[in-house]
């Protein structure tokens, strides 16, 4: 059940609902009356193929209680975007119209999403409204820093509906990785050819940060060794921001005898040059050549190494015959699992946010489909968990 607020980000509102149907999940959508002065019920009921309930006392209700019968149907409820107002009577069990009573009527799990400007955010009663509100077991999603539509900067955004999506269909507990410490590697590196120029790849990042977020939400103790990306690290991790390979390998290295899991999804470049150049290379001549040499292969040093981690998973991106290459690196760098992908295609890998994944081990594998990084991040984490638990205690 989405519950959709009279504010700006309501647009937002009619992704989450095709990001939810993409994943065959049914949707049915209340609508506030302010809501509907931002979006059309036709655009809701168009992408849900459900009928947009908009009104407390519906008469084609069959029995008029249209407030019980949708919060008998529904599994989970998400209001995005919850504005002040909203929250407010949600948290004083306030009820004047079809959203707020479906919420005092509601017994499913129930996530808020809140979207308002930053000073409405950071007065002291909407604190109250929110803290109140977790209290009574409500899950709170985001809201995000960043640009408002009113031209002011500062907490309050709506988070995105993949970020929603990903926390609605998490299918790890919280509590599976307690005190468990994992060390991911994510983005590119960068190997320098003089003050300006450099050899990197086209990694974003984006799959890696995705998948400390969450193992964040599995409960692990996270720590993410990040070249440079544009993408603001997850709170409550330790980042590590890198360079080149040889400070990956280092800052890895020095880290991993106290790690439980390291997944290594950075795309660390495979050479380096020899000798970088102190001053910019001019163009003069119609040749240059430039001698590389290999970098370190950290993923194999962890995985043969004396202070190996009780699992490890691998990344492999393929232009052609990817089972066999996958298959091979999992076994030649003694992994516990490797997750390999296509790229050179025009859906997925670098640069998209979305992505799917052909998951090797070394008893089996698994197809994860096409969707966004967030989400396939979540199903890699629920997979990891699941294949752990099964090497502990066999």
């Amino acid at each position: 059940m989405l519950g959709i607020c009279g504010g700006i980000a309501a647009y937002k509102s009619a992704e989450l609902v095709r990001l939810l149907r993409k994943q065959d999940i049914e949707v049915r959508v209340v609508m506030t009356q302010a809501a509907m002065q931002f979006i059309s019920p036709l655009t809701f009921q168009a992408l849900s193929a459900n009928p947009v309930s908009t009104n407390l006392l519906d008469t084609e209700e069959e029995n008029a209680m249209g407030h019980i019968n949708l919060a008998r149907w529904a599994d989970k409820i998400i209001i995005a975007p919850a504005t002040a107002n909203s929250m407010a009577k949600f948290s004083l069990g306030l009820a004047d119209d079809l959203l707020s009573t479906l919420y005092l009527a509601a017994t499913c799990p129930v996530y808020i999403a809140p979207a308002m400007n930053q000073a409405m955010w950071n007065k002291a009663i909407t604190q109250e409204h929110i803290q109140r509100l977790e209290t009574q077991g409500v899950h709170i999603i985001g809201p995000e820093e960043g640009e408002q539509a009113c031209g002011e900067t500062g907490g309050g955004r709506m988070s995105e509906p993949a970020k929603i999506l990903a926390v609605l269909t998490r299918q790890v507990t919280p509590k599976f990785f307690k005190n468990i410490n994992i060390l991911i590697t994510a983005g590119p590196t960068r190997e320098a050819l003089d003050p300006v120029r450099y050899i990197s790849n086209r990694s974003s990042g984006k799959m890696g940060y995705a998948l400390a977020e969450a193992a964040l939400y599995a409960g692990a103790n996270v720590t993410l060794v990040s070249g440079p990306v544009t993408i603001t690290a997850p709170d409550k991790l330790n980042l590590v921001a890198v360079e080149t390979a040889e400070q990956m390998y280092q800052a890895v290295i020095s880290r991993i005898p106290e790690q439980h899991v390291f997944i290594a999804a950075a795309a660390v470049a495979d050479y380096s040059p020899i000798t970088a150049s102190k001053e910019k290379i001019k163009k003069q001549q119609d040749k240059h050549r430039i001698e590389l040499q290999k970098t370190k292969d950290i993923l194999a040093e962890v995985a043969l190494g004396a202070d190996r981690p009780d699992f490890i998973v691998g990344f492999a991106a393929e232009t052609e015959n990817l089972e066999h290459y996958a298959k091979n690196k999992l076994k030649q760098k003694n992994l516990d699992m490797i997750a390999a992908n296509w790229v050179g295609r025009t859906q997925g890998g670098f640069d998209s946010d979305e992505n799917a994944l052909e998951v090797f081990w070394d008893a089996g594998q698994k197809t994860l489909k096409m969707t966004d990084k967030k989400q396939l991040a979540v199903q890699l984490i629920a997979l990891i968990a699941e294949k752990m638990n099964e090497k502990n205690t066999t």
